[in-house]
């Protein structure tokens, strides 16, 4: 079974996301980039899909009746990475297993800061245009999202010169950690220029994004 996969799935919505499709590919090797086992299914999610969700995938309630329950979905044995595009969403619909995982998102921010957009289908026309075209015909499926996440992972590992999995998890913590604000009323702003009395409120809060938190605790402790 595989040890790391990169990992897509499509669901009822943002609030209380329950998986409607899933998909996973198997990373069998980073240097040479191969790829490997793929899994695809469909799930009985219980309850209505979101407008939302629907303009997004276009996968409808009733194509839905007949598929196995949402509840029924499994990683495979003995997995350690996932691997995806704003992973934590995904992780987040599947229950947040005890996982490492990588954020090919943040990545290509940090790699690729002068493109203006970093959704997977304007990477793939950033990295591939020639090609892009014809395979984002089905992107918002899980099955081709996994695909062209996986072409955007071998241009990152190639760039990065990265070959092993604990490396590419080790760029992705690096690559998740904010050096600016992005929201409230110091948004833009350097981390290194907020006021300290609102780093101290914002740390208090119970919900804080643990990379601001980390990020921020970095900068204390270099300036001590």
């Amino acid at each position: 079974m595989p040890t790391a996969i990169i990992f897509d799935t499509e669901a009822t919505g943002i609030v209380d996301p329950v998986i409607i499709e899933a998909a996973w590919l198997a990373v069998d090797s980073l240097s040479p980039f191969a790829l490997g086992e793929t899994f695809h299914q469909r799930y009985q999610p219980g309850k209505p899909i979101s407008l939302g969700a629907l303009a997004t995938h276009h996968i409808m309630d009733e194509e839905l009746v007949d598929c196995p329950p949402a509840t029924s979905f499994r990683l495979p044995d003995d997995l350690q990475y996932l691997i995806g595009h704003n992973i934590d969403f995904d992780w987040q619909a599947i229950g947040q297993p005890d996982l490492r995982r990588i954020c090919t998102l943040a990545l290509a921010r940090r790699v690729w800061p002068e493109v203006d957009s970093h959704s997977q289908s304007a990477l793939l026309y950033f990295l591939e245009r020639d090609t892009a075209r014809e395979r984002l015909r089905h992107a918002h499926s899980a099955e081709a999202d996994v695909r062209i996440c996986g072409t955007i992972l071998d241009h990152l590992c190639q760039r990065l010169k990265i070959n092993s999995m604990q490396a590419l998890w080790e760029a992705s913590e690096h690559a998740r950690l904010p050096t600016h604000m992005s929201f409230g009323k110091h948004k833009g702003l350097p981390l290194s220029e907020v006021p300290k009395d609102y780093v101290r409120w914002l740390l208090d809060q119970p919900n804080v994004d643990p990379y601001l938190r980390q990020a921020f605790t970095a900068l204390s402790a270099k300036k001590s």
